[in-house]
């Protein structure tokens, strides 16, 4: 089965080719009845001639019209395709620009929270510092309150020492001192022994 477009060309062909025979056969007639000689039938060929070419010019206006009036009917349905693919594409464009500025949207928020979150930690990083430098200072205080603490306890341990060097002479004349008191009383016990 052919397609109607196969058919109409075919039939348009065919349209052509009959005018064209129409008008073959008008300038035979009048050709043929011109070599005749006969005025009668050179008019009546003229008439035929003139009515063929009538017909002739129908047919190839009738094909003429029927090729625009497809014509139109292409164009409107490529008009209307165009339409459906530009709709279609304007449906995918829309879809894509809600699409990229809902991303857009998401990486926004996306650098909001990280600079917020940046600012968080620059915040941060201040007061580790502050602290940082109050420790420091802390310590170093420390280390002064220790220095000192340690000169001190040298100087207790010196004194310590001094005390314990002064207790065991402390001790050694308190022997001593016992040892003369002992003899002493030893002594004195002796005479009262031989007082009696």
């Amino acid at each position: 089965m052919t397609s109607p477009v196969g058919s109409r060309r075919r039939q348009r062909s065919t349209r052509i080719v009959v005018a064209v025979l129409l008008l073959v056969l008008a300038a035979a007639a009048v050709v043929g009845t011109t070599v005749s000689g006969s005025w009668f039938a050179v008019t009546i060929a003229a008439d035929l001639a003139v009515l063929l070419g009538v017909v002739a010019t129908k047919i190839t206006h009738s094909d003429l019209m029927a090729s625009r009036r497809q014509a139109a009917r292409d164009r409107a349905h490529q008009a209307q395709a165009y339409r459906e693919l530009t709709e279609a594409r304007t449906a995918e464009h829309l879809a894509f620009a809600t699409e990229m500025q809902g991303r857009l949207a998401r990486r926004e928020a996306t650098v909001v929270r990280l600079e917020k979150r940046l600012g968080e930690t620059a915040q941060e990083l201040a007061d580790a510092r502050r602290h940082l430098v109050a420790a420091e200072d802390r310590a170093g205080a420390a280390e002064a309150e220790s220095e000192r603490l340690g000169n001190r306890l040298a100087d207790a341990e010196e004194r310590a020492a001094s005390a314990v060097i002064r207790v065991a002479e402390l001790e050694q004349e308190v022997d001593v001192l016992t040892a003369r008191w002992q003899e002493a009383q030893a002594l004195a016990e002796q005479r009262t022994r031989k007082l009696a």
